[in-house]
């Protein structure tokens, strides 16, 4: 629902997402209202390692690759993919396991639809944004971030969230690991 948006919405909306690349997804996430800076080094760490794990296990390619694969070393890829599956199900059902919500992401900053009854935070409150990048990997970014808009609906209240200037270290990467996001989305889309 954007139709029903107040006017600041609409703002914070052009602000986070015009004109730059940004995803939709579910994925689990947290806003935490107070003083805090954040993991950025982590962060960019976290992002950085994601990246190299997908570059070299491409969607398109991982099974051709595996194929020339001598038949322990594909047993070991294969153990290996179950191990990660099975800690990240262990972590989601620990109580410090963040819900996955819907999302609109970019490096600008981040909508977050929390659950209905969930007070709204003042306009420029500022806190911690807890984002886990990637469904297979129990592990969570924790950047700062800013509320420039909230609005609520029958599904919840959105938070329109700005991260505040970023090393470049960092934003190359998230920017990275958004368009790694977007390619899979269509091509996704595509198989559909």
């Amino acid at each position: 629902m954007t139709g029903g948006w107040p006017q600041a919405a609409h703002a914070a909306e052009a602000g986070l997402f015009g004109d730059t690349l940004s995803c939709e997804a579910i994925l689990p996430a947290a806003f935490q209202p107070g003083g805090g800076h954040g993991r950025l080094p982590q962060a960019e760490a976290l992002l950085r390692g994601l990246a190299q794990v997908e570059d070299l296990r491409t969607e398109d390619s991982a099974e051709e690759k595996r194929g020339e694969l001598p038949l322990l070393a594909q047993r070991m890829d294969a153990k290996l993919d179950l191990m990660l599956v099975m800690i990240g199900r262990l972590v989601r059902q620990s109580a410090q396991a963040l819900p996955a919500r819907p999302l609109r992401w970019s490096a600008r900053g981040l909508r977050l639809l929390l659950d209905p009854g969930t007070p709204a935070p003042a306009i420029d409150t500022p806190g911690v944004l807890r984002l886990q990048p990637s469904d297979w990997l129990p592990d969570d970014l924790e950047l700062p971030a800013l509320v420039t808009a909230s609005a609520g609906d029958a599904s919840g209240l959105w938070l329109w969230l700005r991260f505040p200037a970023l090393p470049a270290g960092l934003e190359e990467a998230m920017d990275r690991h958004l368009f790694r996001m977007h390619r899979r989305q269509v091509a996704d889309a595509r198989r559909r």
